[in-house]
């Protein structure tokens, strides 16, 4: 009646008792850093975050190229004088941008200024696709124009 549970090894010898001791400490180790990893809720809103940031980077990507060959396509398709108008129109949005850049420099609190700084060095960053979205938006505006 004092048979062990099935579940347990028993031990013939003081050795064997040892070394079944110390295997089940190794498990019991190892299923702690389980539950612990497991119970970490930073760790793992960090991973989550760093895996969410990852799938974000390749769509952003996939969605420059997009738009990148979607304006190429347009572009192609626009007659020469439409296309000169949309020159002058960018070379004129530079114009204003320049003047509003030098008010904004001498009314601007520094704090702001600081932060328009990180957004203009962005959009230098990124300057093919702000220009793709730009010339697309100057197509579909002399578009709607040409249909009043």
């Amino acid at each position: 009646m004092t048979q062990p549970p099935h579940d347990e090894l028993t031990a013939s010898t003081p050795e064997e008792l040892r070394e079944q001791v110390e295997h089940t400490r190794a498990e019991l180790g190892q299923s702690v850093e389980a539950l612990a990893a497991k119970t970490d809720v930073k760790a793992r809103a960090q991973e989550k975050a760093a895996e969410v940031k990852e799938q974000a980077a390749a769509k952003a990507g996939e969605l420059k190229a997009k738009a990148v060959q979607t304006a190429a396509q347009v572009q192609q398709k626009l007659p020469a004088p439409v296309k000169e108008k949309a020159v002058q129109a960018a070379g004129q949005v530079r114009e204003k941008a320049a003047q509003a850049g030098h008010v904004w420099e001498e009314k601007a609190p520094q704090p702001v200024r600081n932060k328009t700084a990180q957004g203009a060095q962005l959009a230098r960053d990124n300057r093919s696709l702000l220009l793709t979205a730009a010339g697309a938006a100057v197509v579909v505006w002399l578009a709607c124009r040409r249909k009043r």
